[in-house]
């Protein structure tokens, strides 16, 4: 058999049809079967063919390794000096050649081969490798603000092979893959294993990487240890005597979206519905200067607004303490330009996470999250270090929101104008080799159907056309549409037929625009917040039946709506009909049920209830959630994924007793493993 492989290596490499990376596999092949001279004959085959070969130097490196393994160190020297004569910046061959003069008895040959390979080198300090990361680090943050994305993750991996304890570049590593579709999200490299890439994502886009809420709540509390430490410094407590004259609550919304952006969008029409009777509202921006016409109508509706962007976190703190506010609101979680450490200096005695991230802080010092029943189901609180509390539908929503007057046509969009169309407007991170998979099946059993997306970048594009078409979809199905203003991009929504959403992280307020739009939505709701928070909009919003539990569900569901167009027409109809009552857009409602909240936060302060997070063994529930390959799953029942755990913490158990905590290890003398 290895003499087969050999004469047809031989065959290939005469017809000119062997590359040195066969020649690498076919030797390796040959070597592990014992045919080790084989192995060497086709090396020296290829060299003596290929005298000009760019990567001659790389051949003769490879066979002197063979020679090392077949306990050959005199031939493996000759190599390996060849080697360095073609490339003398090829370092791995010095290293190597030292190995073989130590094998042959030359000790002190080979000091001097590795001597002169850190002479080559210069210089290696921890001051020189730190300046070197730090340049590296500004490079890639240029690249990425540039768009050159593929440039930036290319530099970004250089800084980390030299410095892998760099969480910001790890994270900006991870991020970067998912923006440009780059499947395998995770790929090991120098310095960089699978667990420790597990380990460095930013909390955003692990919720887009994995359907765990578990490992989600264990990677926020510890961002926030690695990026704040442990201790922050915190200003005198806020007594309930000291606020004991409180008429009205005064509430500060802590945000950097209050403009046109995705928050903004959501959240406008809130701040003028608040009752001003029953409290007094101060918004705190730290976003970027510039002005637009819904940072305007956002900055009309408080009653204060203070632009904390160029203060300190100590000097916001303290304006947040002078201002004498009661409960403030974490509008941004662990996102883009969050204020995450003044919130640790507890500036006000109640801290409260809602709409700006879609999970928990993880953090010691925000006490509530708000949610809805769907989003968190009675019973799943252990996910979340706040206590729980719920509107009737989590997502607020501005019914006041600018739309263009008239549509385009699908013909003046590029799309087919009596076939059907899916869409998915949501941003490419959050889509899914899996789910990406998923959607070609669809178009595949729905004959001349498009998938319509927002545009990317000309690589990202042809990279989702490669894989539509390894799944047997042209690529003039997948379609891509131009970034708009909002008002534009609303009204061409409606050209769409059903909107397919994405998971773990699905649409949140492009699915608000979409049901505004009266463009049904097709969802997954997992076990994460992320995931379900387009199960409760549909829901909100009428539609219940289109909230799938498993990928098999959404898939046939798909495939049975895109066959079955009237029955589309007819959810697009009881969507516009239910609009005017439909809880997803009772703005007022919610603003009511959002200070009836805050009151209920305010008697716990007073009656010295504030929840205390629980954050017991979160390390241990980090170590055991990187250990699952979530690129492999994204999907898992719930009594499977409870079993993992189990699992996974009775193993950490066996190590080293692990004390109660109020999540699965509840009961370790009862505990099973």
């Amino acid at each position: 058999m290895t003499q087969d492989v050999f004469l047809s290596a031989v065959k290939a490499l005469t017809e000119g049809r062997l590359t040195l990376q066969d020649v690498f596999g076919t030797a390796e092949t040959l070597h592990r079967g014992g045919n080790t001279d084989l192995a060497l004959q086709l090396y020296q085959l290829w060299i003596g063919l290929n005298r000009d070969h760019h990567l001659l130097y790389a051949a003769y490196f490879n066979q002197a390794v063979t020679l090392s393994a077949a306990g050959r160190p005199e031939q493996a020297r000759v190599s390996l000096e060849k080697s360095i004569e073609l490339n003398p910046d090829f370092y791995p061959a010095y290293i190597n050649l030292g190995g073989v003069m130590e094998a042959l008895g030359q000790p002190d040959a080979a000091v001097d081969t590795w001597n002169g390979l850190v002479t080559r080198l210069g210089a290696i300090t921890g001051h020189g490798i730190r300046m070197k990361c730090t340049a590296l680090k500004q490079i890639a943050r240029v690249l990425e603000d540039r768009h050159q994305i593929v440039a930036a993750e290319n530099v970004l991996r250089q800084s980390l092979e030299l410095d892998n304890t760099q969480r910001e570049n790890a994270e900006h590593l991870l991020a970067s893959r998912m923006v440009q579709c780059h499947w395998p999200v995770i790929e090991p490299f120098e310095g960089m294993d699978a667990p420790l890439q597990m380990r460095n994502f930013s909390p955003l886009s692990l919720a887009a990487y994995t359907d765990d809420p578990l490992l989600h709540l264990a990677s926020a509390w510890e961002h926030c240890c690695k990026m704040f430490g442990r201790r922050i410094p915190r200003l005198p407590d806020v007594t309930p005597a000291d606020r004991a004259d409180r008429t009205r609550l005064r509430i500060g919304y802590v945000s950097s979206d209050l403009k046109a952006h995705a928050v903004g969008y959501l959240i406008a029409e809130v701040f003028g519905l608040h009752d001003r009777a029953k409290v007094e509202i101060f918004a705190y921006y730290c976003g970027p200067a510039g002005e637009d016409p819904l940072k305007q109508r956002i900055r009309a509706d408080f009653d204060h607004w203070i632009d904390i962007t160029g203060m300190n976190d100590e000097t916001a703190a303290n304006r947040i303490r002078d201002d004498g506010i009661d409960i403030l609101v974490d509008l941004n979680g662990h996102t883009k330009a969050a204020r995450t450490r003044v919130f640790g200096m507890r500036p006000a005695p109640i801290n409260v996470n809602w709409l700006g991230y879609p999970g928990t802080m993880g953090t010691a010092y925000h006490h509530y999250i708000i949610a809805d029943e769907w989003i968190i189901p009675p019973g799943r609180e252990m996910y979340c270090s706040e206590k729980v509390v719920r509107l009737p539908c989590y997502q607020a929503n501005d019914r006041r929101r600018a739309v263009a007057s008239e549509p385009p046509s699908r013909a003046e969009v590029g799309l087919p104008e009596d076939k059907m169309v899916f869409c998915c407007f949501n941003s490419q991170q959050k889509i899914s080799p899996l789910m990406f998979d998923r959607w070609m099946h669809i178009l595949h059993s729905v004959p001349e159907s498009v998938l319509w997306l927002l545009e990317c970048g000309e690589e990202i594009k042809n990279r989702l056309w490669e894989h539509a078409e390894r799944g047997g979809i042209a690529r003039e199905r997948v379609i891509f549409g131009k970034r708009l203003p909002s008002p534009d991009h609303l009204a061409r929504m409606t050209l769409a037929d059903l909107f397919l959403d994405t998971f773990p992280y699905g649409a949140h307020t492009t699915a608000s625009d979409a049901l505004w739009m009266s463009v049904p939505i097709l969802t997954l709701s997992g076990h994460s917040f992320a995931s379900r928070v387009g199960g409760s909009l549909s829901r909100s919003a009428g539609l219940p039946e289109l909230v799938c539990s498993t990928p098999e569900e959404y898939v046939e569901m798909a495939i049975a709506l895109g066959n079955d167009r009237p029955r589309l027409l007819a959810y697009r109809e009881q969507l516009r009909a239910a609009k005017p009552n439909a809880v997803m857009f009772d703005t007022n409602l919610l603003v009511s049920r959002l200070e009836d909240l805050y009151a209920e936060m305010w008697a716990d302060f007073q009656a010295g209830r504030l929840p205390r997070p629980d954050l017991a063994n979160l390390d241990v529930y980090l170590d055991v959630g990187i250990e699952h390959p979530a690129d492999t799953s994204d999907f898992t029942a719930e009594d499977e994924y409870f079993a993992r755990w189990r699992l996974g913490l009775a193993g950490r158990n066996h190590l080293y007793p692990l004390s109660p905590d109020s999540r699965l290890w509840t009961n370790p003398d009862t505990e099973n493993g």
